[in-house]
């Protein structure tokens, strides 16, 4: 089963929270490969989606949003974004639209960012939203603040909560075919600093980023996990041998999980917002609309009669038939 674990350390002001994405990273790659439109993801690709998915996890819980967290990297390479959405209750869904070859080992500079263009945005849409509120978005470049490339997802998203709540992070993530795993840690924010949402931080709060000799130290630990340790140690493993002198306080684990969105009545008002006439120019073309999910693969299809009730006033459909809302 797939997990996640947050803890704190006692009397310390940092916090930690560790993901291990298994049956839920499978179910994604297993729906891909299926899906005889596509196929698999090239190796890097899929790598970078499994990390996007792992950091996606942790960052919705460490925030609580009751929403969707959106994360994407989108630019100038081949891979013209890469999309990684996680829910409230932690079921994740990824997708990736590639246009051009993606060279085994290739880094996330050579697929999203050749010129310099490359992007990342975190999006976190509210799931009750009030009249008029809006999804809040925060975009950050993929170079530092000297301008160099960063070829990791976990460089970009530690300079990217750096700069938005303005909270040391230290971020490893890791993905191959069957595991996406990711250790966060952080230092806790004092009274008043900022979070994903923005907020004015005080100098005091400024003058303590990077300085907290606490949160350095098990910064430095966490730096110390390979790759292959974070994809096959299981948690408790991993947290004893990096913190053994710390005293850790766990809490119960969360479980995330492979879920879509997507619904034939989505898709139908996706077709509604085309208009009558592009609707029924493809059917007359082509017989029937198709639609597939770019995230689970699931095919949806509408034939003239499907059409015609979809863009029929209720009042005109015959006794019975469904409306689609």
């Amino acid at each position: 089963m797939s997990e996640l674990h947050k803890f704190l350390f006692d009397g310390l002001p940092v916090r930690g929270m560790i993901v291990r994405l298994t049956d839920a990273w499978t179910d994604i790659q297993r729906r891909r490969q299926a899906n005889t439109a596509t196929g698999a993801w090239p190796p890097p690709v899929a790598e970078l989606l499994g990390e996007m998915a792992a950091a996606g996890a942790l960052m919705q819980s460490n925030i609580k949003f009751n929403g969707s967290l959106i994360l994407q990297i989108f630019g100038d390479g081949p891979v013209k974004v890469a999309v990684a959405e996680v829910q409230h209750d932690l079921s994740l869904r990824v997708t990736a639209k590639v246009m051009g070859d993606v060279r085994v080992g290739a880094r996330l500079a050579d697929m999203v960012n050749v010129d310099n263009r490359g992007r990342c945005a975190i999006t976190l849409d509210p799931r009750d939203k009030l009249p008029g509120q809006q999804p809040y978005q925060g975009v950050v470049p993929l170079h530092g603040d000297r301008r160099e490339r960063l070829d990791k997802l976990s460089d970009v998203l530690e300079h990217y909560m750096l700069q938005s709540e303005q909270l040391d992070t230290r971020l490893v993530l890791a993905a191959d075919s069957k595991v996406a795993a990711g250790l966060l840690i952080q230092r806790l924010p004092l009274q008043g600093e900022g979070n994903l949402t923005g907020s004015n931080v005080s100098r005091a709060n400024e003058d303590e980023i990077g300085l907290n000799e606490h949160y350095n130290r098990i910064a430095m630990l966490a730096a110390s996990l390979k790759r292959e340790e974070l994809l096959e140690l299981d948690v408790d493993t991993i947290l004893r041998r990096l913190f053994w002198e710390e005293k850790v306080l766990r809490f119960e684990p969360q479980s995330p999980r492979f879920a879509c969105t997507c619904s034939r009545e989505r898709v139908a008002n996706m077709i509604r917002s085309l208009g009558r006439e592009e609707a029924d120019g493809i059917i007359a073309e082509r017989s029937e609309i198709e639609v597939g999910c770019d995230f689970c693969g699931q095919q949806y299809r509408f034939d003239a009669v499907d059409a015609a009730r979809i863009f029929a006033a209720p009042g005109d459909q015959p006794p019975g038939t469904p409306t689609v809302q």
